[in-house]
């Protein structure tokens, strides 16, 4: 078999072998779950709540918004904090030894982290069905939009949580990532619609995928006449697969050069250091 194509299916592999070991691990489990809980009852106070100059319930409306940020946390945070980690532990480091490690772990780690983010949305999604109202997924059009803006968004953001990843060494730097994500995330539609945002910060929202990502997903499940409440009072789909589009070629031609160059600078003494560096702060 080609090396590459080996090196691809023990990437898949190892994907679902962590995939199993994060199932069968209480705290992580906890973590898939509290936030779908959270999120719910954040939805069922504010179903009574409606959407600025409308009648529609704006916990409704919030939660494929949710949705969207939740593909873009996992894409952005997981992979970035998982490059973080494996280069603390020697993780990285034993991949790299291999021939064809390097590819063989980006494939694992990319399908561990597309697997949660659909668990993710799927336990967010399930109960905010049953316990809001208003949502139209009632066709295999809007279907199928949902399917293809959670894949575009995955493709453009894990690619650039990849890259965030390989730009730090400590997990503890991680904070200098999250503080800038949840600025992002408040000024981009995800609670409430950047029509009532100044006209500056509406643009600003507009560059980045997060505020694309909540738009698609509320393309897929709201009712049509919804998006009169939107930025151009419409859903914008092609401006939507044109900024994700262009976030995911910008990432997939940057993040492998990127990583190669980690790759690259990783050894057994920088890892040494780490770990001293580790101990002191421990001591």
């Amino acid at each position: 078999m080609n090396a590459t194509l080996l090196a691809v299916r023990n990437g898949f592999a190892r994907g679902w072998a962590e995939l199993r070991h994060t199932f069968t691990t209480a705290e992580d489990l906890w973590q898939y779950f509290f936030p779908a809980i959270l999120l719910t009852v954040v939805m069922v106070f504010m179903r009574n709540a409606h959407v600025p100059g409308t009648t529609f319930s704006l916990g409704t409306r919030t939660l494929p918004s949710a949705l969207g940020m939740g593909i873009a946390f996992g894409g952005l945070l997981t992979l970035s904090q998982q490059l973080i980690t494996d280069r603390s532990d020697g993780t990285l480091l034993r991949a790299k030894a291999i021939p064809h490690g390097m590819l063989g772990y980006l494939v694992g780690k990319i399908t561990t982290t597309a697997a949660v983010a659909i668990l993710s949305i799927s336990l967010q999604l399930i109960p905010g069905l049953f316990v809001l109202h208003g949502f139209e997924l009632n066709s295999a059009s809007r279907w199928l939009t949902l399917a293809w803006v959670v894949l575009l968004g995955l493709i453009a953001t894990v690619p650039i949580g990849a890259i965030i990843g390989s730009l730090f060494d400590d997990p503890r730097n991680m904070g200098l990532v999250v503080l800038p994500l949840f600025a992002l995330i408040a000024t981009s539609g995800i609670f409430y619609p950047i029509t009532n945002f100044p006209t500056w910060l509406q643009w600003v929202a507009q560059v980045f995928p997060i505020y694309w990502l909540g738009l698609g997903m509320r393309s897929a499940m709201l009712p049509a006449n919804m998006a009169a409440v939107e930025f151009g009072g419409s859903w914008r789909h092609l401006e939507t697969v044109a900024v994700l589009g262009t976030w995911a070629v910008l990432g997939l031609l940057v993040a492998p050069i990127v990583l190669r160059r980690m790759a690259r600078r990783e050894s057994g003494s920088r890892l040494e250091v780490r770990r001293q560096k580790a101990m002191q702060r421990a001591v």
